[in-house]
């Protein structure tokens, strides 16, 4: 389980305000989780503290150079022990649930967080993975690192109030998650689905589940064609989709 994690940013003050709330500063406030921004700036070695220089071959932007991150990653592990080191970076594969989850079993992680147009090549000889959260391009890599430790903290034991809510999240099960309603039982005209008033939790678990698979269905057919369908899956969809005046039963994958 996850004891620690180290950030290398040019920026590390950014992480302040999000370490002391939420989950995240719970995480921390109860010795869960060890968190440390450090600054890219004190590995450097010239008295301008450089961090970047122009690209070879030419082109706009600037890239981020390699020898202060190699002294800084071999600093750090010599202090802290080896990590799972992690670049955040657009070029990186996916963030999903199933590598945050895995992520939580490392012991300790060092995430290196890029500017300007990227770092040097060769940082990849250094570390053990690069990570994106999305298909979209941020100023830096610190906004990424925070919402990989913010997912990485909720995983932590004793950190949520109730544990047991991780299991119906989206994306936990392949699915996302159904809808949720709470007081007023009516508002504007608009109330909440009669199956959530009936005390009957059987046809509760039921509609949640036939929920989650219509909202999956329809909103993310990328995760919907990789879930394996059980018997009382394709009849809750079929009675959906029943239930839809002039509506096409759609394919359903297995």
């Amino acid at each position: 389980m996850i004891q620690s994690i180290d950030i290398i940013s040019i920026f590390p003050e950014m992480f302040d305000p999000v370490l002391k709330v939420s989950i995240t500063g719970r995480a921390i406030s109860k010795g869960a989780v060890i968190v440390r921004p450090h600054n890219l700036r004190d590995y450097t070695t010239d008295r301008h503290r450089t961090t970047d220089d122009t690209p070879y071959g030419g082109g706009s932007g600037m890239v981020m150079l390699l020898e202060p991150m190699v002294r800084a990653v071999a600093a750090l592990e010599t202090q802290y022990g080896r990590a799972r080191k992690i670049v955040l970076a657009p070029t990186g594969r996916p963030l999903t649930q199933k590598l945050v989850r895995e992520l939580s079993k490392e012991e300790r992680l060092l995430l290196i967080c890029g500017r300007y147009e990227g770092m040097d090549e060769r940082i990849h000889r250094y570390v053990d993975d690069e990570i994106s959260i999305g298909d979209f391009v941020l100023t830096g890599g610190e906004l990424p690192a925070m919402v990989l430790i913010d997912a990485l903290a909720r995983l932590i034991p004793g950190v949520l109030h109730n544990e047991h809510s991780l299991e119906d999240e989206s994306f936990e099960s392949g699915l996302l998650e159904y809808p949720q309603y709470s007081r007023p039982s009516e508002s504007d005209g608009h109330a909440v689905p009669a199956v959530l008033l009936s005390g009957n939790h059987e046809q509760i678990r039921r509609w949640r589940r036939q929920q989650a698979l219509i909202r999956t269905r329809e909103r993310r057919p990328d995760l919907f064609s990789a879930v394996t369908l059980s018997e009382e899956d394709r009849r809750l969809i079929a009675a959906w989709d029943a239930e839809q005046p002039g509506r096409r039963t759609m394919e359903m994958t297995p």
